[in-house]
């Protein structure tokens, strides 16, 4: 069994899996309200067919989901991050640098006392990342 995340979105879902896809070289899988069944969608009125029902993007061994919220209701991600490490500097300045575009810097990228690189922010959708570079094998 794997853990597998599952965000939540105001209306951005397309959008940050877009973004996710080309940050970490993978194509997400996006299914929308309007690829449901009638009789499922129209339990649903008012929910734009073009939002995400559902989203699904391969992260190196593991997945991120995600969807649009029609009711907008969700609150902000608090109290949890998403955690990727990488092998290399230039691999993790380099998913960083996207991931921090337009977002806010909680921690800077930066050597630390457990791994060679870490750092913390939230992108411009929302989401909680810490991202670090693996240390070395011994």
């Amino acid at each position: 069994m794997q853990p597998i995340p599952y965000l939540f979105f105001k209306n951005t879902a397309r959008e940050a899996f877009a973004t996710y896809g080309r940050i970490f070289g993978a194509e997400p899988e996006i299914m929308a309200f309007s690829d449901m069944p009638g009789d499922e969608a129209d339990a649903m009125p008012g929910v734009p067919p073009e939002a995400v029902m559902h989203a699904a993007l391969k992260v190196g061994e593991g997945w991120i989901y995600g969807s649009d919220d029609p009711s907008g209701q969700s609150p902000a991600m608090a109290g949890c991050n998403l955690h990727v490490e990488f092998a290399t500097e230039e691999e993790t300045r380099r998913v960083w640098d996207g991931l921090a575009e337009g977002g806010e810097i909680r921690m800077t990228l930066e050597p630390s006392f457990w791994a060679p690189l870490f750092g913390a922010l939230t992108d411009r959708f929302g989401t909680r990342w810490m991202i670090g570079q693996a240390p070395a094998a011994d």
